[in-house]
């Protein structure tokens, strides 16, 4: 039986294993019947290995090897059984210290008395540890839900920023379609008024342009005129 796995220890199966050492189920087995053959002493549950800490160590060691499995396996059974000579040792100095204890009735008593007074002391530390728990437990309660109230201040002041982003480029969106609007108003009824000044002065040439014709004409009447009055008089004039 092995006495170097400690009370409560938690046990593990090939296949945690496997996944533990990151190997495959049947590496796992493989290397425990290496290290087994090599004299490597597995806790058993009939014919299944039943893997603890130290197990875990083995495999992973030997996973790692750049020796032969075999000569890797014997160095880990070897440092098992030093494990398992301190065990033992620690165990028979257990029992010397209860084999040393005071037979004097009154000096037990007294050990006694030191033994719960110091019990007493360590449930005062417990309990004190447990309030404590219960304090930092609660203070890190709030700040889960002062960090949540930020976070949700945060994100809706981001949103109402988006909503306010989106309403300033909309506004600005419709002033620039009212101007270019307005402007393109503004040019046709400055095109319409440029049509209409040329149309005028159009007309006003036209105007001008039948007033010296018909002054031209009118002159040229009057010039034959003359001429006919001045041939008049030349003729009289001869005579």
């Amino acid at each position: 039986m092995r006495s170097d796995i400690q009370p409560n220890e938690k046990a593990f199966s090939s296949k945690e294993v496997a996944e533990e050492v990151g190997i495959a189920t049947p590496t796992v087995r493989k290397y425990g019947q290496i290290l087994e053959r090599n004299g490597y002493e597995f806790l058993k549950d009939g014919d299944r290995r039943i893997f603890v800490q130290s197990d875990i160590r083995a495999l992973i060691a030997l996973r790692d090897t750049e020796k032969p499995l075999d000569d890797t396996a014997k160095d880990l059974v070897n440092q098992q059984k030093e494990r398992l000579e301190g065990s033992h040792e620690t165990e028979i100095a257990i029992n010397d210290t209860y084999e040393a204890l005071p037979q004097d009735p009154s000096q037990l008593k007294e050990v006694l008395l030191f033994v719960v007074n110091e019990l007493a002391a360590t449930r005062e530390v417990n309990i004190q540890l447990k309030n404590d728990m219960a304090q930092l437990k609660t203070k890190v309660s709030r700040l889960q839900q002062d960090h949540h109230v930020i976070s949700s201040s945060i994100g809706n002041s981001a949103q109402r920023t988006n909503a306010k982003i989106e309403k300033l480029s909309e506004q600005q969106n419709t002033h620039y379609e009212t101007l270019l609007q307005e402007e393109k108003q503004r040019s046709q009824i400055l095109q319409k008024e440029i049509q209409n000044m040329r149309n005028e002065q159009k007309k006003e040439w036209n105007l001008q342009s039948d007033f010296n014709k018909r002054l031209e004409e009118e002159i040229q009447k009057r010039n034959e005129k003359r001429g006919g009055i001045f041939s008049i008089f030349r003729k009289l004039g001869g005579r």
